[in-house]
């Protein structure tokens, strides 16, 4: 069951169980209630169906528009806060980044309270620390733990004392890559330090598990198991048909995009730009169906849409420095995978350097992160699995076949299995000889107070023989080097004219003028006073009392159009992504067999 908090699919009136009703004929003269209607007058049933319909199409729409005034509101009012990380834990500031001898936008915060209910009574003195990090691709922090069946309320409720690694919505003038691994470096030794003789347990989502594993396959390494949720280390790796974002920097000549797009931005990168690459994966989700659902379930899913949104639309940018380097090395390079990436002087990052135990959780429905790019790192570095024992390295991999990427972090249902499991398991993991292992649950219950022995969980030994996938590197290797050809081109002959040109002012409008911002703050009053007119209306269309029945023809006919516009829209996208892959094995496959190309 894939569950999302932005695009997991809510039943819809036409999917919904549907009420029993009596087959026996009715007379044309009977009475029919409609709901909202207190008058007797007899209606046919047609008439009294088309009528219902009108009435709660009519509701809907108004509390639906003003779900959107709420967000825009609910966007204007975190960004007029400062964009605080949306933790739904009470936090205290631990060590700030920005004011280390080394500094970057980041802070270490320590979990002290969920509710009413103060922690110190709840936590297990023999438990190890667990510091958990979300990235920064676009959004604010807070995904690990903005609700209470999160990473953060499972990690505290298994009795583990809890930090968060939170950041802040500008970046500090000139931060690199390297000041940001300087930081985290320091916020797991305060931690170590806060816990003597027990090493954290480090949670990285997305890109943080990237940067958790930079830091451990750097010169100094960590000591303490790190899990790697949904985190890419493989960036080339995929699937044909199915994750097409790994060709983008191809299709688009390389980095020297981010380089202008940075320079636009008087050296800082939007994240709204990254928002906006993830919401055009899935146009389907993106242009209807996500707000179809909304509008479908109005009721029961208008506290829900805000909440995730509250996160979704909270955009943070990043140093030019800091992208650069991410996109030049990583996305584009592979430099990481390779080997080849330096993150300071005299220090290169060595995957092979990794000695602290690894977990890895990737899900079969990511298409942003699939397990090819989250495990196919571990055959590139190890011939086989005689050298993987040999370097006494343990790595255990959790797979899930339906999850999508953000249900990795933020399904209810993923944390009380799955995460609840890791966390029960992590001390397992050094009684593990060294190799390759598959992390199986069996018998789960999915009982939110469930421990062991009411499910099991066994470590199956793998060979890294087995993760054979696809090899793409002779492709990928023509993009990295066009890459560097065009951002030489751009910094020596473009770069110095936008950069002469642009000022804070036409940044500011230009971030701004983002359709990802303006798409959401039209709704809001400030921007469109009519929407005043939309909250009155919508205090007087109150949640309805007898939501209309699922059997009303008007709405089943309402659910196959969207049904239909969501497959048109589906076609679109696949088409899209069918020749994007076409034009870019055009472009960069010409004189490979197909087994070079990694084609299946």
């Amino acid at each position: 069951m894939t569950v999302q908090t932005s695009t997991a699919k809510v039943p819809g009136a036409r999917h919904a169980p549907r009420k029993r009703v009596s087959t026996a004929p009715q007379e044309a003269t009977d009475q029919v209630n409609v709901p909202g209607l207190e008058s007797s007058t007899p209606l046919s049933p047609p008439a009294a169906e088309l009528l219902a319909y009108q009435l709660d199409l009519w509701r809907r729409t108004v509390r639906y528009l003003d779900t959107l005034r709420e967000r825009a509101n609910n966007m204007l009012e975190h960004e007029r806060a400062g964009k605080p990380p949306l933790l739904d834990f009470d936090y205290e500031t631990v060590l700030d980044g920005r004011r280390l001898a080394r500094p970057a936008n980041y802070a270490l915060l320590r979990i002290t309270r969920v509710g009413d209910d103060c922690l110190e009574d709840c936590l297990v003195a023999s438990k190890p620390p667990v510091m958990i990090v979300d990235p920064r691709a676009g959004h604010g922090p807070g995904i690990g733990g903005f609700k209470r069946d999160s990473e953060v309320g499972m990690a505290l409720h298994e009795g583990h004392p809890v930090y968060f690694v939170s950041f802040f919505p500008e970046p500090l003038p000139g931060q690199t890559l390297d000041d940001v691994l300087h930081v985290l470096r320091r916020f797991v030794e305060a931690v170590a330090e806060r816990h003597p003789g027990q090493s954290p347990v480090l949670y990285g989502n997305c890109q943080a598990g990237w940067a958790i594993a930079l830091l451990s396959a750097d010169c100094q390494g960590l000591a303490g198991p790190a899990v790697l949720n949904g985190s890419p280390l493989s960036y080339w790796s995929g699937e044909s048909g199915i994750n097409p974002m790994r060709l983008a920097g191809g299709l688009l000549g390389g980095a020297w995009l981010t380089h202008l797009l940075a320079d636009l931005g008087d050296g800082r990168f939007d994240g709204a730009h990254l928002v906006a690459n993830f919401e055009a994966l899935k146009p389907a989700n993106t242009l209807w169906e996500k707000d179809y659902q909304l509008f479908a379930n109005i009721d029961s899913q208008r506290e829900r849409f805000l909440d995730f949104e509250r996160w979704w639309t909270g955009f943070y940018t990043l140093s030019k420095e800091e992208i650069t380097a991410i996109v030049d090395n990583l996305f584009v390079g592979n430099r990481l995978e390779r080997g080849e990436l330096t993150v300071c002087p005299g220090c290169t990052i060595d995957l092979k350097r990794i000695r602290n135990p690894l977990v890895i959780f990737a899900s079969g429905g990511d298409n942003i992160t699939p397990p090819h790019q989250a495990l196919d790192w571990i055959p590139a570095i190890y011939s086989d699995t005689q050298a993987l024992k040999a370097a006494g390295q343990r790595i255990v991999y959790l797979l899930n076949p339906h999850i999508g990427h953000l249900g990795i972090f933020v399904s209810s249902r993923v944390a009380r299995l799955e995460h609840r499991a890791i966390l029960e398991s992590v001390g397992d993991l050094k009684d593990l000889a060294p190799g390759l292992y598959e992390m199986r649950i069996d018998n789960p219950t999915g009982d939110p107070d469930c421990h062991k022995p009411q499910y099991r969980v066994s470590f199956e030994e793998r060979h890294v023989e087995d993760l054979d996938y696809p090899d793409q590197a002779p492709t990928f290797d023509r993009v990295r080097a066009l890459s560097e050809y065009n951002v030489a081109l751009y910094e020596t002959f473009l770069g110095p004219w936008v950069r002469l040109a642009v000022n804070p002012w036409t940044a500011e409008t230009l971030r701004q003028l983002h359709p990802a911002r303006t798409s959401r703050l039209l709704f809001s009053e400030r921007f469109a006073p009519w929407m005043s007119g939309v909250k009155w209306l919508a205090e007087v269309a109150e949640p309805a009392r007898e939501p209309l029945d699922d059997d009303n023809p008007f709405r089943q006919w309402e659910a196959l159009m969207s049904d239909s516009i969501t497959s048109a829209l589906t076609l679109a996208g696949t088409t899209r992504d069918s020749l994007c892959e076409i034009a870019f094995h055009s472009l960069y496959g010409w004189g490979l067999s197909s087994e070079n190309e990694g084609r299946s």
